[in-house]
């Protein structure tokens, strides 16, 4: 199995740099933000994290591909790194902690590009996760100082934590009466939204979580750091990975019951 370290080195050092960008603006009374096409919000702060990033993956990466939120695709080839300066704008301009640095390496194979190192930083929360294919996921303040992440042992539906985005996405899909009927069958449900309950589920401190819409951005990170913590993660229609445009996650033992509620009248 290839050695991921250097990579994975390489992608804590570009979130230290995001993070300080990103800390430096958060709350900033004379914060810019625009809105996109797609109605969403973009702040200075996620572009000069991004290009920062770029800038540094083209020094120590010029043959490797870049994907990134706000700028698009720049190169081609095996290797793809994958970037969301900042998942959780809407937070962020808000001044909720809430958010963060998604970056990850991915890497062409058999069945398309696959996640094979993944770091999601949140510097307003003090809090890093990060994995590489075949090495485990951990938490911690750096490499030498990090904690294994394990998903939870919950066996039962409802003794399980379920956290989610919002109620919208789940509606305009059809999907929304499987949603609330998961809501009611499950122990209990918290909206954290956006990455966190990834996170949570890789901790084992969530069991299930889900998102009817998402980018390849949003996910990639986030997924291998499940998959690495031992648990799953797929679209709604059960494709492995971060491809179908949308994402459940669980500790593996409830993941055929959460997309069959999630898709049971859809």
């Amino acid at each position: 199995m290839p050695d991921y370290h250097d990579d994975l080195r390489l992608a804590h050092v570009l979130a230290d740099a995001a993070d300080a960008t990103t800390m430096e603006r958060f709350k900033a009374l004379d914060l810019k933000v625009e809105t996109k096409p797609d109605m969403t919000p973009v702040s200075e702060a996620d572009k000069a994290a991004e290009e920062l990033i770029r800038g540094q993956l083209q020094r120590a990466r010029p043959r490797d591909a870049i994907l990134g939120e706000e700028f698009g695709i720049e190169g081609t080839g095996p290797r793809r790194w994958v970037v969301d300066p900042i998942d959780g704008t809407k937070n962020y301009v808000r001044g909720v902690p809430v958010w963060a640095t998604l970056i990850a390496l991915m890497e062409a194979g058999e069945g398309g590009y696959q996640p094979v190192v993944g770091v999601v930083s949140a510097p307003a929360l003090g809090r890093r996760w990060w994995a590489a294919k075949g090495g485990g996921a951990y938490t911690g303040r750096s490499l030498t100082s990090a904690t294994r992440l394990q998903v939870s042992k919950v066996e039962r539906i409802q003794d399980a934590s379920f956290a989610y985005s919002s109620l919208s996405g789940w509606e305009a899909q059809g999907r929304l009466d499987g949603f609330m009927d998961l809501t009611r069958a499950v122990w209990r449900t918290r909206g954290y939204g956006d990455f966190w309950p990834y996170m949570m589920v890789a901790e084992g401190s969530v069991d299930i979580c889900a998102e009817p819409e998402l980018s390849l951005w949003d996910m990639a990170a986030p997924a291998i750091v499940v998959q690495e913590a031992g648990g799953s993660f797929t679209g709604l229609d059960g494709q492995d990975g971060p491809h179908s445009g949308n994402a459940a996650a669980s500790n593996g033992l409830l993941h055929h019951e959460l997309l069959g509620y999630l898709n049971q009248r859809y």
